[in-house]
């Protein structure tokens, strides 16, 4: 696997001897100084050039980063059409290579980063063969950090968790695995992911980032509290899915009540009260129930 020292070699190289390619720069987390290095981090590479069609036409150029594995064009994706390469002013190319390395890179007019460049704060230049990039500070994961709740969000989020068990339960007892499982990860588990959030924010003076989809959870949660999450997740066996789905409220209550105090909320204890009795008699229904109650 090419280290980075030669992966940055390559990509400087290639745009030091394009004259269509004008300036480059590095963002995403090889510019963050609070993000450790590791064998799977992407290069997120821009090259700002005179123009986009030629390159989008013509791909030859690609090999000269290695042999492709696979590749990802996003903006053909989202378009699902096909693609006027004329009037683009930005188009991605992720591209994984054969030796594991991958490179995320953009493809910018000098209109388009100049719209964009100040707005990214982990960003770093590279090369600027016109002085067109504008003067930028340190890269900063700062507008990454975590953000105080409010008492709307606050109340939003209990609510939508503890509201949304009913949906999870019933799909249980219909057998209709898919929906079950789909209505848990994506009501319950992202309201329990924005209570972590904002209890380790608590913890941190709201001065770290957990990262995208909570990767870092465990480096900022108890230990007790991390084997809490872990339980959250089940396989396909209903019992467990009761057992995790239970977990999940014990840990949600258990934050939700701490960030409350923190910030002076309302713990909605009546909804959490009657939701798990609900809970309680939807588990012990028999398939043939004529009746929830």
């Amino acid at each position: 696997m090419r280290n980075e020292q030669e992966m940055m070699d390559l990509i400087l190289h290639k745009a030091e001897s394009d004259e269509r390619i004008r300036a480059v720069y590095m963002n995403g987390s090889r510019t963050n100084p609070n993000v450790l290095k590791d064998i799977f981090q992407d290069y997120d590479i821009v090259y700002v050039v005179t123009e986009l069609a030629p390159f989008i036409k013509e791909r030859a150029w690609i090999a000269d980063f290695g042999k492709l594995l696979m590749m990802q064009e996003p903006d053909k994706n989202n378009f699902g059409k096909e693609i006027d390469s004329e009037i683009l002013h930005s188009y991605g190319l992720l591209m994984l290579f054969t030796d594991g390395n991958r490179i995320d890179l953009q493809l910018k007019t000098k209109a388009k980063m100049l719209e964009e460049y100040e707005l990214d704060k982990l960003t770093i230049p590279l090369l600027d063969k016109d002085n067109i990039l504008p003067q930028i500070s340190e890269p900063t994961d700062e507008d990454y950090h975590l953000q105080q709740p409010t008492k709307e969000a606050y109340d939003s989020y209990t609510n939508n968790f503890w509201w949304c068990l009913q949906n999870v339960a019933k799909g249980i007892w219909r057998d209709e695995l898919p929906y079950a499982k789909q209505m848990f990860e994506l009501t319950m588990r992202d309201a329990l992911d924005v209570m972590v959030s904002w209890w380790i924010g608590i913890q941190t003076d709201f001065q770290v980032s957990t990262g995208k989809l909570g990767k870092y959870f465990k480096k900022y949660l108890p230990a007790s509290y991390w084997k809490l999450y872990e339980e959250t997740y089940s396989n396909a066996n209903y019992e467990n899915m009761w057992d995790s789905i239970v977990v999940t409220c014990e840990l949600f209550r258990v934050l939700a009540k701490d960030v409350a105090v923190h910030f002076r909320f309302t713990y909605p204890v009546e909804d959490d009260r009657n939701m798990m009795a609900y809970l309680a008699q939807v588990r012990n229904l028999s398939a043939d129930a004529e009746g929830v109650f």
